[in-house]
């Protein structure tokens, strides 16, 4: 399975998070479109249909990248 690199992720999910609090506040036509721009962007690369599945995906699969890192050597 491929998989996003998780810089885009990253950025993905900060987004979404951003645009959610944003529309949770009253935020208009525009930043509702960009969550489902988003929000559908996220679905396809972690390979779901929904927006909770596609961050419990993401943010594992970012886990997952953090864990595989190698520490910095002295």
């Amino acid at each position: 399975m491929l998989r996003a690199h998780p810089s885009l992720l990253r950025e993905l999910v900060e987004r979404c998070d951003t645009l959610r609090r944003r529309t949770a506040c009253g935020g208009g036509t525009e930043i509702r479109r960009q969550l489902e721009d988003v929000t559908y962007t996220l679905c396809v690369v972690t390979g779901t249909r929904q927006l909770d599945a596609a961050l419990y995906v993401a943010r594992r699969q970012l886990a997952d990248a953090m864990k595989r890192e190698q520490p910095l050597r002295r």
